[in-house]
């Protein structure tokens, strides 16, 4: 069994809401071309995206909770599943073996697993006050991070997508230089990857613009070294390759771990002018599709896309 910790209740979302809504931002003067845009039709909101079977994809409508689903080669996408009032989708991933979406829901203290097939919703967990950022599933189970406090939340999932109950929930406390206490209205931890056959997590810090490995058993953290992820927001892992999404940045950086998970060094960043706050990234063959945040401009967009570039691995 994982040693479960205590859960610390945490304040503060309105600086955590402030943080998603900074000063406006000055949008690229570019029209997106169908070849490399893909527009969330009907979209009010955006922050999520996960891969799905073949060359489907899901994205989150971020103040709704409304989940979309698209098809980087149709260049398509419409609200898919239509949720209940109240919720907020953030980051998100599918297990695609058992057609089974978890997303995380930032203010709420919520995540939430809906079926792919139904479109119903399969679990709601309580997690935690504060904001519930992302998530990534290991041969185990979902972990999810909250960007208000340095824990992780583990919900069980069985080879067969069995899904563990509220009472099966861990919370593991996270230490070290990831666990101290956060400035007043930043974000902690953002996105979430397993790693090394599921023995690591890797863990992005906003605040602190870096990686952490996590050890998932003791929460013990050690800073992966290398230069500073300004902005750093959602993270993608593949081996020793690491996407590391620069939110205000506009750009992903692509990263080379070493073979201790101890330091990196950016090997490529990626750059596109259709960026425009992009948050989360999936990844298909030779391509990522990253969704546009768009945090922070005024007037409101009246668009939300994801967009296509080369992964580079």
């Amino acid at each position: 069994m994982r040693k479960t910790v205590r859960r610390r209740a945490v304040g503060g979302l309105t600086a955590l809401l402030a943080l998603l809504l900074p000063p406006a931002l000055t949008a690229g003067a570019s029209t997106p071309s169908a070849d490399d845009v893909i527009v969330l039709r009907g979209a009010n909101s955006a922050e999520g995206i996960a891969a799905g079977e073949g060359t489907t994809f899901y994205a989150g409508e971020l103040l709704t909770g409304d989940i979309f689903r698209g098809d980087i080669h149709d260049g398509k996408a419409k609200r898919f599943i239509d949720v209940p009032e109240g919720r907020m989708a953030v980051g998100m991933k599918a297990d695609t073996r058992n057609d089974l979406l978890f997303v995380a829901g930032g203010t709420t203290g919520k995540a939430y697993v809906y079926d792919t097939d139904t479109r119903k919703q399969v679990k709601e967990y309580d997690l935690a006050p504060g904001f519930i950022n992302d998530v990534t599933l290991s041969r185990d189970g979902a972990w999810f991070t909250n960007s208000a406090a340095p824990e992780l939340y583990f919900v069980p999932v069985s080879r067969r997508g069995e899904l563990g109950g509220a009472a099966d929930v861990e919370t593991l406390k996270v230490g070290g230089e990831a666990g101290k206490p956060l400035q007043p209205g930043q974000f902690g931890f953002n996105g979430i990857a397993a790693a090394d056959d599921d023995d690591i997590l890797i863990v992005a810090h906003t605040q602190n613009q870096a990686l952490y490995a996590v050890d998932p058993d003791t929460g013990k953290s050690n800073r992966i070294k290398g230069p500073d992820l300004k902005f750093v927001d959602g993270i993608l892992v593949k081996d020793r390759t690491v996407w590391a999404v620069q939110n205000m940045a506009n750009q992903v950086s692509r990263l080379k771990l070493s073979d201790n998970f101890s330091s990196f060094r950016v090997k490529d960043v990626i750059t596109s002018k259709h960026f425009d706050v992009p948050t989360t990234v999936a990844r298909f063959g030779d391509t990522l599709a990253a969704v546009n945040a768009k945090f922070g401009q005024q007037p409101p967009p009246t668009q939300y896309e994801a967009v296509l570039v080369p992964a580079w691995d």
